[in-house]
């Protein structure tokens, strides 16, 4: 790990024990806040593509900086601690809906620069800021069957996932990423790819970052969406050592609730993060889902005053007003502590009682 890498991630654990951390909202409902038309998205550099890709908002950080950084500084000046590259979808794999694999790279090496310069722009040494690169789960999945007549079709390989986010993370770190996000899982052998890529990529550039991760519950089961409950999940994916494991998307905060609870009993020894939505989806909201800025701080302010999270923020329908809220409803709320398993026992993590200090 470079000197750089290892005072980040070092400056980030301390501050995970000491107070809750903000991420920032969505930002696909802000960029559809601009209404941009097709040649906005195409720019004079895809101006003449026979494909639409209006909706390929990646594609923006190469067209529309300016739009890019604006949302990630709105999201800044609300209070964020936290902010994602603008590279959910920006993989081989999702952009070759577009026909545009060939610039995955580019969009996610810009993309953390983006990010990267909005950050060090806010950052004081009583807040430092910091750079989560996004890695979404792709519109392919490796345990699911797109062909409900034929169970055992698959339309992509674990060895495609790979190599396509083994790309997007040599492009997220050459671009200045604090952290690598794997995040709105919900197929655990997507992420298993992801996971794959990113330690093969430690142990080839001998950068090591911190990893969060973030599976998604689609329903009222309580399971992810290749099968698996919360506990299972997190047993499939806790060798990463991630610095935090979570919960994003699908939800609300309240419906939310049992599920983080489920993981607060799995995951004592590792701090938990939750980004839920702006509810459920409203067509008739101005940002298309049900709760207002009041709202989510509300619940997520119930969420912490219970001890059960360290890193809050917002996904989709999520907003600045929405962040700057939770921000300020978080602010006076005591940290989740981490606590050690020994046995049948569960104690207090402390540097002196952990054997590493993630």
């Amino acid at each position: 790990m470079t000197t750089y890498s290892y005072t980040r991630a070092k400056t980030l654990s301390d501050l995970l024990r000491q107070r809750i951390m903000v991420l920032d909202g969505a930002m696909g409902t802000m960029i559809q806040r601009f209404k941009l038309s097709e040649s906005q998205y195409r720019g004079d550099r895809f101006n003449n593509l026979n494909k639409d890709i209006k909706g390929n908002n990646e594609l923006l950080s190469l067209t529309r900086p300016d739009v890019i950084t604006d949302i990630h500084e709105r999201y800044l000046a609300a209070g964020a601690d936290m902010i994602e590259t603008n590279t959910f979808g920006a993989t081989r794999v999702a952009q070759a809906d577009y026909d545009m694999a060939a610039l995955a790279f580019e969009m996610n090496l810009v993309s953390a620069k983006l990010a990267r310069a909005a950050c060090d722009k806010f950052s004081t040494p009583d807040k430092p800021r910091f750079v989560l690169g996004a890695l979404g789960p792709t519109p392919k999945t490796a345990s699911i069957s797109p062909d409900v007549n034929d169970p055992g079709a698959r339309n992509i390989s674990f060895e495609e996932l790979r190599s396509a986010y083994y790309e997007q993370v040599d492009a997220l770190v050459q671009g200045g990423v604090d952290v690598l996000l794997v995040e709105t899982i919900f197929d655990t052998l997507n992420a298993k790819a992801a996971l794959f890529a990113i330690d093969e990529f430690f142990e080839a550039s001998g950068e090591r970052l911190p990893i969060i991760i973030s599976g998604t519950v689609t329903d009222a089961s309580g399971r992810i969406l290749s099968g698996q409950t919360v506990t299972a999940f997190w047993h499939s994916v806790r060798h990463a050592q991630p610095l935090a494991i979570g919960l994003n998307c699908a939800y609300g905060a309240a419906l939310m609730r049992p599920y983080i609870q489920e993981l607060n009993r799995a995951a004592p020894d590792t701090f938990i993060s939750c980004y839920p939505n702006a509810g459920l989806p409203n067509p008739m909201s101005d940002t298309g889902f049900d709760e207002t800025p009041a709202d989510t701080s509300r619940m997520i302010g119930e969420l912490a005053k219970e001890g059960l999270v360290n890193i809050v923020g917002g996904c989709c329908g999520t907003t600045p007003e929405h962040i700057q809220a939770i921000s300020l409803v978080v602010a006076s709320l005591a940290v989740r502590k981490r606590r050690l398993v020994r046995g049948s026992c569960v104690v207090p993590l402390t540097p002196q009682t952990a054997i590493i200090d993630r």
